[in-house]
């Protein structure tokens, strides 16, 4: 992992009103402190503003603030991360799960086992009111 994802995670993590982080001097941890529906309507924000950065991108020729909405998104989707006590490793692992799979064959896979666990769980429910 790159030593800067490194530092910027150690940094959202000090953010953490557990850890210390102060809403009224830090952007971090006043999201922290508003919890996760302030951090996942930043999160849609941050990708509508990354889908419009793509647009300029390919009208412009100019790749400056697609880079720059991409560091956005991806900062706020550490800060989500670390709010459900995902790390960045699991979703690392995941993708390296995937590699060498083909896309068509993994989202059919992963509806499968959504599938599965909802008829699971179905079953399960009923199971308990006979």
């Amino acid at each position: 992992m790159s030593n800067v994802l490194e530092r910027l995670i150690d940094a959202i993590e000090s953010r953490k009103l557990e850890n210390g982080g102060n809403p009224e001097q830090s952007y971090v941890a006043r999201l922290f402190a508003k919890g996760d529906d302030a951090i996942l309507k930043k999160i849609g924000e941050e990708a509508t503003e990354i889908v419009m950065a793509a647009k300029d991108a390919r009208a412009l020729g100019d790749t400056t603030g697609l880079v720059h909405e991409c560091a956005d998104l991806w900062f706020h989707c550490l800060i989500m991360l670390s709010h459900y006590g995902v790390s960045l490793q699991a979703v690392l692992d995941e993708l390296a799960r995937r590699e060498g799979i083909p896309g068509i064959e993994e989202k059919a896979a992963r509806k499968a086992r959504v599938r599965d666990a909802e008829e699971s769980s179905q079953s399960s429910f009923k199971g308990e009111k006979s």
